[in-house]
């Protein structure tokens, strides 16, 4: 089985070559630069990754689907998603692979048995208010909708790279898409590690998630008519 770990990163040069490090142990590893504009591309190249780079900065989103696409092309048979700020830890990764029988798709949940320590309050508030939206948009039981640190089956993949979204708000359609073509999505519990991880969340990405809500809302009543 061939696996590859996807690493979407901004400006990601004081931890990118730790984190490709430590995923070289357990898959192939392509980091998806999105624009940036210091080292990262070249630090990573120096660890031994692939590296494909956008030319200018568009999105998380974007990148995941740029590095769904490579994969895919490559036919790699399970991708992982994760995040290059050293905030999930890749000593994870065979735990999440390990529950992929029958699971199209599989998030690591750091809400899962235990709440998750030191995360800012206003994340545990905004991720327990999204996770319960997507959960009566989708029916899916899940306890962590946010988490970047993810699995994705060769199956899924095709499914998610036609994604109109190009930032933070990708994650959440995709357990949008994978709900309606009845995919089955699995959790895994993870921790995360909190520290001085830049945020590039800005008040247009708060608008157009608001947005999105709001069509989330308008879907499910559809549904029902």
């Amino acid at each position: 089985m061939r696996i590859i770990t996807i690493i979407p990163a901004y400006n990601e040069e004081n931890t990118i070559a730790h984190v490709v490090n430590g995923v070289k142990k357990y898959s192939d590893v392509l980091v998806v630069d999105d624009g940036s504009t210091d080292e990262t591309s070249a630090l990573a190249i120096n660890a031994k990754s692939n590296v494909l780079k956008h030319k200018k900065n568009i999105g998380k989103g974007a990148a995941i689907k740029t590095g769904l696409k490579s994969a895919i092309s490559d036919d790699y048979d399970l991708m992982v998603l994760l995040d290059g700020d050293c905030q999930h830890d890749p000593r994870c990764i065979p735990l999440l692979l390990d529950g992929m029988e029958g699971v199209d798709l599989l998030i690591g949940s750091r809400f899962l048995n235990m709440p998750p320590q030191h995360m800012p309050l206003q994340r545990r508030l905004s991720n327990g208010i999204t996770t319960r939206l997507i959960r009566f948009v989708t029916g899916y039981h899940i306890t962590d909708s946010q988490c970047g640190f993810r699995v994705i089956s060769k199956k899924a993949a095709p499914f998610f790279v036609d994604i109109p979204y190009n930032d933070y708000v990708y994650e959440s359609e995709v357990l949008c898409r994978a709900s309606e073509n009845d995919l089955v999505v699995s959790e895994r519990p993870i921790q995360c590690i909190y520290g001085n991880e830049k945020s590039y969340v800005r008040a247009r990405h708060v608008v157009h998630y608001v947005m999105f809500t709001l069509r989330l809302l308008v879907r499910k009543l559809l549904r029902r008519i």
